[in-house]
């Protein structure tokens, strides 16, 4: 099953935004997805009610105290998926470890090693600073999904991530499959459709053909921790990403 990181070095681009709702609709479908929060912030794990007091009982446990990533899994107050908390404590990680070849395998080591991804995708909401958490995410990826917010610095930030994964790739030694997908998208907007524009031109196929709209339901449906499909089923934001989700997975790029 794959392995997707959410990723872009440019915050406020709909990071876990998409991966809450992409998780939310393959548990719909019966998938058992698990979510990593790899981001100190941990919206994403306050949005899914699984916050937790003890930074050793998160994701920080695993790099700091030797737990297991299965004896971390919390259930989530959506039926049908699990998450790997996160906690503020996981912004020590970077001082704490040094950035040599066994850190950054860490978490993939541990997904091999405990069969975690033998029958279920595993999504990762990665922080956007380039360090032992994000490269952690990266190198136990099987793919990248960056999403790009559509506003001035859109392209930019896009730049920035195909010079970060072309760099990453040397270590590697193999290309990361990797999709751009375009949110809080103004279709009234000449902007939006530039950015879309340009994205396509430098990108090509790479570029997902959904577009994810500017969208009310979209925006408010975390302060009341819920996620798009349970908030608003019928709304322009569910069905962009239900299209999105089909398109992944039609190209492989989701199994």
């Amino acid at each position: 099953m794959s392995r997707i990181a959410v990723f872009n070095q440019k915050g406020g681009v709909g990071k876990t935004t998409t991966t809450l709702n992409l998780t939310a609709l393959l548990a719909r479908r019966g998938a058992d997805p698990l979510v990593i929060d790899l981001d100190p912030q941990a919206h994403l794990t306050a949005i899914c009610g699984s916050a937790v007091t003890a930074p050793e009982r998160s994701l920080y446990g695993f790099y700091c105290n030797g737990a297991t990533l299965g004896g971390l899994i919390k259930f989530v107050n959506s039926p049908g998926w699990k998450i790997i908390p996160s906690h503020l404590d996981l912004s020590k990680v970077d001082t704490q470890h040094g950035k040599g070849p066994n850190v950054l395998n860490r978490l993939n080591a541990g997904i091999v090693r405990e069969n975690l991804n033998t029958d279920r995708p595993i999504l990762m909401d990665i922080c956007p600073m380039l360090g032992v958490l994000s490269l952690n995410g990266v190198f136990a990826a099987d793919h990248v999904l960056v999403p790009i917010s559509s506003d001035f610095l859109a392209v930019r930030g896009a730049l920035q991530m195909e010079r970060t994964l072309r760099a990453l790739e040397q270590v590697l030694k193999k290309r990361v499959e990797r999709r751009y997908v375009l949110t809080r998208f103004d279709a009234r907007r000449k902007m939006s459709w530039d950015i879309d524009q340009q994205l396509r031109a430098r990108f090509g196929g790479e570029v997902c053909e959904t577009r994810i709209a500017e969208n009310v339901s979209i925006a408010e449906s975390p302060s009341y921790n819920r996620d798009v499909f349970e908030h608003a089923p019928g709304s322009r934001g569910a069905q962009d990403y239900t299209a999105l989700l089909d398109e992944l997975e039609r190209c492989g790029f989701l199994q």
